[in-house]
């Protein structure tokens, strides 16, 4: 009772410093803002607390990008780690008990041959008619409790089947979670890392386009300091529909991070990449938002997009980075536009090589 008491007095101190945090910052008290400062709290995750503590010392506070960032790389993968672990522990029970089985029934077929064996040179000994008949029940006897343990391996190996059909389900869906924005439902950061370096690899290898582009919500920050962050999410969501339903099949879409989205498109040259981030850009830019709670209408929002191409030399940072001068160069020149890896705004926003 000592144990169990002491241990809530400390949860309960590293929640009130959780809260302290969120209040001193004055940051919305979602359960994803609890978690991170609960972690941090704990000090169980250096990494966390010193990303947070540099962010801190930089900035003064943590952004909507900062508080993505921390919760995909630190706490995020944990929590799937764990259910990956949870599942992997019950495939293995299934295992031994299905190995279980199978050692009982080899068991009994060792014993049932030797039965046979025994019984045959009994049968060489044996004349009279009582003699043989008790040799024969005690084989017939045999046969069925080897009938019965096979009927109930059978009957363990088909439940098992169906458990670990279902265990492999669940672990696919825990993996495409794993890879997926829950917030808009985009492949996450960490899918669109491995994707880039695998699609880059592969058009290397098969001499195909690959083209990239980077699109920012264009003053997302002041949209969501009026409006609040669940108007915020609103238009985060509002976006990923118009990337989705403006990529193809192959296409890659990602959120990157905070107010930032990505779309990877392979066999895409530059010209045809161009007009699938004008089609984005303008199917963005048309819808008119509005406030759920009260009806109240929003306006609209725009978006900025840095496009580049695969070339001679690229890697794939090389690559990321041409689209992220792009796209600055797209802020610096105004916002919602589209601008290109050739266009002259690029190349004046591009730093200098000494």
């Amino acid at each position: 009772m000592i144990a169990a008491k002491d241990e809530h007095e400390r949860t309960m101190a590293f929640a009130e410093i959780a809260f302290g945090q969120i209040k001193a910052l004055r940051q919305p008290a979602t359960p994803r803002h609890f978690e991170i400062w609960y972690a941090y709290a704990t000090g169980y995750n250096p990494s966390l607390n010193q990303m947070i503590n540099e962010t801190l010392a930089r900035d003064g506070t943590l952004s909507d990008a900062v508080i993505d960032r921390v919760y995909e790389t630190y706490i995020s993968p944990i929590r799937f780690s764990d259910r990956i672990d949870d599942v992997s522990a019950q495939v293995k029970g299934e295992i031994e008990q299905v190995m279980a089985m199978i050692g009982a029934a080899a068991g009994s077929a060792y014993n049932y041959t030797e039965n046979l064996a025994n019984a045959s040179e009994k049968l060489d000994r044996t004349a009279d008619d009582a003699g043989i008949r008790m040799i024969v029940e005690s084989l017939v006897q045999a046969t069925k409790e080897v009938e019965r343990i096979n009927k109930a391996l059978e009957a363990r190996l088909s439940a098992s089947k169906l458990e670990i059909n279902e265990l492999q389900e669940i672990l696919a869906a825990v993996r495409n979670e794993s890879l997926t924005d829950p917030l808009t439902s985009l492949a996450n950061r960490k899918f669109f890392d491995d994707a880039l370096v695998n699609r880059f690899a592969a058009a290397q290898s098969r001499r195909e386009p690959l083209s990239l582009m980077l699109l920012d919500i264009d003053h997302f920050k002041k949209f969501n300091d009026s409006y609040g962050h669940l108007t915020g999410d609103q238009v985060l969501r509002l976006v990923a529909v118009a990337v989705k339903q403006n990529v193809k099949g192959q296409d890659i879409a990602a959120r990157f991070g905070g107010e930032e989205f990505a779309v990877l498109l392979p066999d895409t040259a530059l010209n045809p990449a161009i007009s699938v981030a004008d089609q984005i850009r303008r199917a963005v830019m048309t819808k008119e938002l509005m406030k759920r709670s009260s009806g109240e209408h929003l306006g609209r929002v725009t978006l900025s997009v840095g496009v580049a191409a695969l070339g001679p030399g690229d890697t794939p940072q090389s690559l990321l980075e041409r689209a992220d001068v792009c796209l600055y160069a797209a802020k610096r020149s105004g916002r919602n536009r589209v601008i290109c890896q050739t266009d002259p705004e690029a190349n004046q926003a591009a730093p200098k090589v000494a």
